[in-house]
């Protein structure tokens, strides 16, 4: 039997655009206990920034959360992501536009899958939304880490904004 105050920890990946105001949000959720910035999703090995720049890798860019699931559950991370961008710009968040920046839940398990597809169908039929829904569900690839100048850039940079 698990003790409650053992920690449980999971993986979530989540694509919403500009990684470094993704990573910040999920940075500052309870539970949440690290955030790293990367890559996922393309067909090029071990991609840089400017590779995944050019929007010919296939690549998102993407926050890796790892989180104590007894003090956040999956679902409350999902809640959080479907708050902090626009789900229903194709390849685009802002001004930023390309593949890399395109809405994409990248899932570890079924249960995952299952959740965040359930999550992603009950948003659609309430409206809240002007258009559709066009997030990506997908299985979880490669993650390839990030250059470290990009790793918790706004705290390093004091910065607030990807625009």
């Amino acid at each position: 039997m698990m003790n409650k105050e053992e920690v449980v920890l999971q993986k979530a990946t989540f694509g919403a655009g500009c990684f470094w105001g993704v990573e910040a949000a999920f940075r500052e959720v309870k539970g949440v206990i690290s955030t790293v910035v990367g890559y996922m999703g393309g067909d090029l090995d071990n991609p840089s920034y400017q590779d995944v720049c050019t929007g010919t890798t296939g690549h998102s860019e993407v926050v890796e959360v790892i989180f104590n699931s007894h003090e956040v559950s999956y679902r409350d991370l999902l809640h959080h992501f479907w708050s902090i961008h626009d789900p229903t710009t194709v390849n685009r968040q802002g001004p930023d536009v390309g593949v890399q920046y395109r809405s994409v839940i990248f899932y570890h398990d079924l249960d995952q899958k299952k959740l965040a597809e359930k999550m992603r169908d009950e948003l659609q039929k309430s409206n809240i939304y002007p258009r559709d829904i066009v997030t990506a569900i997908e299985p979880a690839q490669t993650f390839w880490k990030a250059e470290d100048y990009h790793q918790q850039y706004f705290e390093k940079t004091k910065r607030r904004s990807c625009f």
